[in-house]
């Protein structure tokens, strides 16, 4: 669009009863009519910060850099300016809302001085200017993104038992066998085994701690009456796997065309994987159906960004339309009836795709860390502060999609969280309607176990009294510190 042709949108925008514009261009600037005194980030991917920040506190890189693909959009990673991926908002001193919103993906917006700047990476497409109150601006852009990308289908979120929180890598048949058992009747009705069961992150394979193999264990876990889960990060590779070895052309490259850096985890460097190379889609496919023939129909799709990262494809594409086709594929591979949870996902371009999606950083047995928080400006590490804020501030979503908290604690062993953070991670489970914890029954004592069983059979009702503060039942809670 015209740069001279906006100068009066924003003066139309305020006079007009519904307050909004759609707007076509590769890019868009809209002058504001007043100095704003807050700005919406809104993150990359699930771990990514999104907060509502003061225009005057300045914004620093988080580090290390070496984690910025898997933390935030690499290519914006040192941008010093208020931006956000694919929408931006400003918030004004009567506490009205102007956002700006890309109804496409590979889009970004940021805040130059007294303008808000969107800007499509390739080719031209649709924009929202809307103008308003908090909650009505953000439902139209939800509604509007709804008819574009679609929305998931609703409904009830199933009941999860995860091994992450709890054992982490360090599962096994046996560990898993026992732990199943002494869930007993609580009320689950998902038990999703993660990472650690794998041989290498990119070989899909039961390593040697399970001798059975997972058909085996997804048996076990039917046998309970329960729907068998499973972790996998089908989009990455390790140097020690044997797909990075044998499949090095199936590696996403740079323009120099070595490897393109998908982040550090593992004690090792992580690589991304060409989802338009015809052999990678081809193999995605094969892993998603053998997962589904083991019998597993809960899956949990994570570092999902490594699909959208920039680099040079074998097919000349837009990156997070890459992603969303390789998305697409995984989804039609696994069959309609399975339940996909996207994690480390990019936000818009996984929209109609998946059942849920993580919307924050991965929770932790602490509150947080003040290195990370202070010293590295660092808010997509984990950490259960960082993932009730980023959270919070994407309930946004839940027209869209089913949004994943993350689990909860009601354990005392091993941690480090106060009763009331625990209590605050879970309300916000609550509010999001998505019910999922690691605790082993056997690391609770009588009174944890009842409060575990009273939380997931609880069906309260929620009110949203503000941006931060909500009813429970009658209780209020509030999320403002």
């Amino acid at each position: 669009m015209s740069q001279n042709a906006l100068p009066s949108i924003t003066s139309t925008i305020l006079e007009t009863a519904r307050g909004e514009r759609l707007l076509t261009g590769t890019t868009v600037d809209i002058p504001l009519p007043q100095q704003p005194r807050r700005f919406y980030i809104h993150g990359w991917q699930s771990w990514s910060l999104s907060a509502w920040v003061d225009v005057e506190r300045p914004l620093h890189p988080p580090r290390p850099p070496r984690l910025h693909p898997m933390q935030t959009d690499p290519l914006y990673a040192t941008d010093p300016s208020h931006h956000g991926s694919w929408l931006g908002a400003v918030e004004f001193a009567d506490e009205r809302v102007l956002l700006l919103g890309a109804l496409g993906t590979d889009a970004h917006v940021r805040l130059d001085g007294n303008t808000l700047r969107g800007h499509y990476e390739n080719g031209s497409g649709e924009w929202l200017l809307a103008w308003g109150e908090e909650t009505q601006v953000f439902a139209r852009y939800a509604e509007l993104l709804g008819e574009r990308l679609e929305r998931s289908k609703q409904g009830n979120a199933p009941r999860v038992w995860c091994s992450w929180y709890s054992y982490y890598t360090h599962i096994d048949e046996k560990r898993l066998r026992r732990t199943l058992d002494d869930l007993g009747d609580l009320p689950f009705e998902v038990f999703q085994v993660d990472d650690g069961w794998q041989r290498a992150i990119g070989d899909w394979e039961p390593n040697e701690k399970f001798p059975s193999g997972m058909a085996d264990l997804a048996k076990r876990i039917r046998e309970t009456g329960r729907t068998p889960g499973l972790w996998l990060a089908p989009l990455l590779a390790t140097p020690t796997s044997s797909l990075c070895r044998d499949h090095p052309d199936w590696l996403l490259r740079d323009e120099s065309g070595k490897p393109v850096s998908a982040g550090f985890n593992w004690g090792q460097d992580l690589f991304a994987l060409d989802t338009t190379h015809p052999d990678v889609a081809q193999w995605l496919c094969e892993t998603m159906r053998r997962v589904r023939e083991w019998g597993y129909a809960y899956i949990k799709l994570d570092f999902l960004y490594a699909g959208a990262l920039p680099g040079r494809r074998h097919d000349n594409m837009p990156r997070e339309a890459a992603y969303r086709q390789a998305l697409q594929a995984l989804r039609e591979a696994l069959g309609k009836d399975a339940y996909l949870l996207a994690c480390g996902a990019p936000i818009i371009p996984s929209l109609g795709l998946c059942d849920a999606l993580r919307v924050g950083p991965d929770v932790a047995s602490y509150w947080d860390n003040p290195r990370d928080d202070q010293l590295l400006h660092n808010f997509a590490i984990p950490g259960t502060r960082n993932a009730i804020r980023t959270t919070i501030h994407r309930l946004w979503l839940r027209p869209l999609v089913r949004v994943d908290p993350d689990v909860v604690y009601f354990r005392s062993r091993d941690i480090t969280l106060t009763e009331s953070q625990k209590r605050r991670l879970q309300d916000l489970a609550l509010i999001c309607g998505y019910k999922a914890t690691s605790d082993p029954p056997a690391w609770l004592d009588n009174n944890e176990r009842a409060a575990l069983r009273a939380f997931l059979e609880a069906q309260p009702t929620i009110e949203r009294l503000g941006r931060y503060t909500f009813r429970i039942n009658g209780r209020e809670v509030d999320f403002s510190a």
